[in-house]
């Protein structure tokens, strides 16, 4: 896997998130719908400014990491609305992003499951009664998506396909009706984008897509815009996606980059903003704003703030280690390049292209000093992990040859110095 895999592996949560102690305790009886007064477009709270409100500062609370005020808000909300499933799927989402912290760690698994399906089983509910079946239908597919989501990454893979055939019966309920609210315009874009996305990019999965309508990837971009400008609820996971497709398809870096920049100025303590910032700063070689971003994440690690990780150290390592790499501080670069195969060792992510490329980058610190016998131990850790048709191999097999060169070189005319492309100059 190259470092560019690396860098895009953020597709595979999108591709499955496109295919698609509290469990109910203390809820109140069912509403009597029929007494409830629902707008004319069949949607009962998610066009409520009262509603929004309530709900504003605890979505800006799970996506700024701070959840102990967000148990404080959920309880709140609950008491306003406990019949309906927006606190459930809310506090569902909030679980979600602490599991992202570190996806080894399934002890957040069943706490959110029970949150999605407590939304699930209240959203079964409108969706059975005739007013408000699209606002039910709506977070049934959201419910179903994100559980989709969470089990995929537990690799049960029928389970997975079930929940995401689910979530997409539900959202054809709500496609093409986005100019009813920007919330149903969110499942239209992901819909549109992923449709045409999925074939060109999984070619195995074309037959299955032969069973859903065409989509239009540029169309879905423009709707995902729409729905990061006036959502509500969806607003910044629409960003979200937006951004990785920007970034992924390559077609707008810049605009990806300006949605990261705006995440994280947002939501400052939400790690994974801070890291796809910083994923593209590189991308759009801004190296001296990626420096800091770098350096602030190792120093939040190193801090021991919460939700930050080894994957986050991972990334800024390595565009760390890249970037004294190309500004010939080999001891800097030495030392994070380093670090990468520290923050690998944790997670055992040693199949990940970032720390390939960091070993190929020791590599040719060692071999360019003349340290042969350095560039080789790593040579050879290097195909441990890696495979010999990868393109990071084959650099690696023909480098290592030319350091063997120099090495005997230098042992010949010590006083030859070692230029940074390789070569040898009195």
């Amino acid at each position: 896997m190259s470092f560019v895999q690396d860098f895009f592996r953020s597709a595979k949560p999108m591709l499955t998130f496109s295919f698609c102690f509290l469990l109910l305790f203390a809820l109140p009886a069912t509403a009597q719908y029929d007494t409830l007064v629902v707008q004319g477009n069949g949607l009962l709270l998610l066009n409520e400014t009262e509603v929004q409100i309530a709900s504003s500062k605890m979505l800006d609370d799970i996506y700024d990491f701070r959840f102990d005020e967000v148990e404080t808000e959920y309880v709140k909300l609950k008491e306003d609305f406990g019949w309906h499933p927006l606190p459930y799927f809310l506090m569902g989402l909030a679980e979600w992003w602490k599991i992202t912290v570190n996806f080894e760690d399934k002890s957040q698994d069943p706490v959110f499951m029970a949150y999605m399906d407590s939304s699930i089983m209240l959203a079964d509910k409108l969706y059975n009664y005739e007013k408000t079946s699209l606002e039910g239908a709506f977070f049934l597919a959201a419910a179903y998506a994100f559980e989709a989501r969470l089990v995929s990454e537990r690799k049960e893979w029928t389970k997975a396909a079930n929940l995401a055939k689910k979530s997409l019966a539900y959202l054809e309920e709500s496609k093409g009706k986005g100019g009813m609210s920007p919330e149903l315009l969110f499942g239209d874009g992901l819909y549109n984008y992923y449709a045409q996305w999925i074939p060109e990019n999984y070619p195995m999965l074309k037959p299955i897509m032969w069973f859903f309508p065409g989509g239009d990837k540029d169309l879905g971009i423009k709707q995902l815009r729409e729905v990061g400008k006036n959502a509500f609820f969806t607003r910044t996971e629409g960003q979200i996606f937006l951004m990785r497709m920007l970034a992924s398809d390559g077609k707008d870096p810049q605009g990806a980059l300006h949605i990261a920049r705006y995440l994280h100025k947002t939501y400052p303590n939400n790690p994974f903003f801070e890291r796809y910032l910083a994923r593209m700063l590189y991308a759009t070689a801004s190296y001296y704003e990626m420096e800091k971003v770098c350096l602030s994440i190792i120093s939040d690690i190193e801090n021991k703030k919460y939700g930050y990780g080894a994957d986050d150290g991972r990334y800024a390592a390595f565009f760390l280690g890249q970037l004294y790499h190309a500004r010939m501080q080999y001891q800097k670069s030495e030392q994070y390049y380093k670090m990468v195969m520290d923050f690998v060792a944790e997670n055992e992510a040693f199949n990940m292209g970032y720390y390939h490329y960091a070993i190929l980058g020791l590599m040719d610190i060692y071999g360019k000093q003349g340290e042969y016998e350095k560039a080789k131990e790593y040579h050879k850790l290097l195909k441990k992990h890696t495979k010999r048709g990868e393109s990071v191999a084959k650099a690696a097999r023909s480098r290592i040859k030319n350091y063997k060169e120099i090495a005997k070189k230098l042992d010949d005319n010590p006083k030859k110095i070692v230029s940074e492309d390789g070569t040898n100059s009195d």
